[in-house]
């Protein structure tokens, strides 16, 4: 990790009572430096909050905002839950899987792209919904969900 990211951490602990408090935008800190926290950086912040690498691991893992593995320039994801699957979700996502060449959960070759799926995206009465790169795009069709895909760089 660059010794600003560190001094930037250095510097949270002053806004918690507790230095734990202050590990999410810590983590959010470091994945903004390495696109993503790996398990060497993991050790690394166990290390500066005095924790077990386990700890920062188990809130990698949880929160569906933080990457564990290199990631591409753009993040697709679609909603699966019952609403958005019934409504069309999952041919959204196996259409996506074969115009990209790769499947939920996988980065394309070129890294452009890394498609997922998320269990719900909170937008149920405008189902099926995919968000990319954070920006949430509603009542979808095939033909449309591919036309956005097919325009990022």
């Amino acid at each position: 990790m660059k010794p600003e990211t560190r001094k930037k951490i250095d510097e949270l602990f002053r806004h918690y009572p507790e230095r734990r408090g202050a590990l999410l935008p810590a983590i959010y800190l470091v994945q903004e430096e390495f696109g993503y926290v790996g398990p060497e950086a993991a050790r690394e912040l166990a290390e500066i909050f005095e924790i077990a690498p386990v700890a920062v691991w188990e809130v990698l893992t949880f929160y569906n905002m933080f990457y564990t593995e290199p990631q591409g320039r753009h993040h697709v994801y679609v909603c699966t839950n019952l609403p958005c699957s019934l409504r069309g979700a999952r041919p959204l996502i196996r259409c996506l899987e074969e115009r990209l060449g790769v499947h939920a959960g996988e980065t394309t070759a070129d890294g452009r792209i890394t498609l997922g799926h998320e269990e719900c995206l909170g937008s149920c009465g405008t189902a099926p919904v995919m968000r990319v790169d954070g920006v949430y795009h509603e009542n979808l069709d095939l033909e449309r969900a591919l036309a956005i895909v097919d325009q990022l760089d």
